[in-house]
């Protein structure tokens, strides 16, 4: 009965987490154009104002790359209104944090403050958008912040160029073949009068998504919204026709090299659909049956059992317009990476072949159960999500409702789509190898 007791709880509980974890959300447009999305949350005092632009590193020119996460930058040395240097300053001596990053498909920005200070975030975002200032000497300033970060998170990183070197081979035509953080050659050669084109062509309201999630009254939100954002003049429609790349339809075998690294490292990488496609979210289910966590099929296999590997996983990296599924792993001792790759081969083969087991199959809706539940939990995560959704996916009650597709994905389709894309003559296969190997 006490066990009866336990389970009829656990299923009330998880139908409650179910239930409270669905995210209320009003959006509308400015006139011009500038998507603003409220979400409402007075369970503490906290407020993130924040800002996503559909700008990334694919919107670069081929000799200009790096523009996109130069910005991220730039846009906090100052405003008509903001001194340089006061941006931090302001945000931290008014209890708040604030942060921003870059992809290759869109660049956010965000402030974190006490509830109170809603209007400070408003006002501050609208500055960055409608006055800031982009002068030499800022542009000088930032490109030694970006050549430093590109130094420790890039130059002398281990591993570093990994996936850096997989876009290149993966990607002919498209833009995604290049960096988010870009060369730093192309930046030097950048003059002031580009820097000011990329920011009047992407950095306007109607690219623009505004959120605003947290201990607000909407209707007073509202009217700082329209007196901040409203006047702001709407920008050119921007049109992207980015090239298609040409189905893979042979091994493409390529190395690259190191000089951070003394363990060899093998890859591969196979060209997948958008994040928008169904497709690219029965990806995600193999990618965390295969190496999700200790228990994960290649980490049993490769690391506890065999011990081949010191490291091995499986990633669907998807994006706005295509994906990549990369395999990958790291020998162990005198076993040689193409021993290694043969063995990862023997489980996607195994995949296309057989049905997942039901038990592995229940796990993997347990786990992404509980990643929609850790993605809703914050009203920092919420602002974030609900932009994304909005300005990458075009429906913002993704936040909602994407669940409902992974519970909805079958056995039976992941293999399908495992046959349909992972397959040996559809790939990249990368030997990452030290400087010392070169010849």
């Amino acid at each position: 009965m006490r066990k009866t007791m336990l389970t009829l709880l656990t299923i009330c509980l998880v139908s409650f987490s179910s239930v409270a974890q669905q995210v209320a959300f009003e959006e509308y447009d400015l006139d011009n154009g500038m998507h603003v999305i409220l979400h409402q949350d007075n369970s503490a005092p906290v407020v993130i104002t924040s800002v996503m632009y559909h700008v990334g590193a694919k919107d670069e020119q081929p000799d200009r790359t790096g523009m996109a996460h130069f910005f991220e930058h730039l846009l906090f040395e100052g405003t008509k209104n903001i001194g340089k240097g006061e941006w931090f300053k302001i945000v931290s001596s008014n209890g708040g944090n604030n942060n921003a990053n870059t992809t290759d498909d869109r660049t956010y920005y965000y402030e974190v403050f006490p509830s109170n200070k809603v209007e400070l975030g408003l006002w501050m975002e609208s500055e960055r958008l409608l006055h800031p200032i982009i002068k030499q000497g800022g542009v000088d300033t930032q490109n030694e912040v970006v050549k430093e970060e590109k130094r420790l998170r890039v130059d002398n990183q281990p591993y570093s160029r990994f996936l850096e070197n997989v876009k290149l081979h993966m990607f002919k035509k498209h833009p995604y073949k290049g960096t988010t953080i870009g060369k730093m050659e192309h930046l030097d050669a950048a003059t002031l009068e580009e820097f000011l084109a990329f920011n009047k062509k992407y950095y306007v309201p109607n690219n623009a998504t505004l959120v605003v999630a947290g201990d607000i009254n909407k209707k007073d939100v509202k009217k700082m919204i329209q007196d901040y954002f409203g006047s702001i003049p709407r920008g050119n429609d921007i049109v992207r026709n980015f090239p298609k790349e040409d189905p893979i339809t042979k091994t493409i075998n390529a190395k690259a090299y190191d000089p951070n690294i003394q363990i060899p490292a093998i890859t591969a990488a196979y060209r997948t659909p958008s994040m928008k496609t169904r497709d690219s979210r029965v990806l995600d289910m193999l990618s965390s049956y295969l190496s999700g966590g200790r228990s994960s099929v290649l980490y049993k296999k490769l690391v506890d059992t065999k011990k081949m590997a010191l490291q091995v996983g499986a990633i669907n990296l998807s994006q706005e317009d295509y994906g990549t599924y990369v395999l990958f792993a790291l020998p162990q001792g005198d076993n040689k990476i193409q021993d290694v790759l043969a063995e990862m081969d023997v489980e996607i083969k195994k995949v296309q072949a057989e049905l997942i087991s039901e038990k592995d199959y229940q796990k993997l809706q347990n786990q992404f159960e509980n990643n929609f539940v850790n993605s809703n939990s914050s009203v920092e995560g919420i602002a974030n999500s609900l932009a994304r959704y909005h300005l990458l996916y075009g429906d913002t009650n993704l936040i909602n409702t994407e669940i409902d597709i992974y519970r909805s994905i079958t056995r039976e389709e992941i293999r399908e789509v495992a046959r349909k894309y992972l397959n040996s003559n559809q790939r990249l296969v990368l030997e990452y190898l030290p400087e010392s190997d070169k010849k």
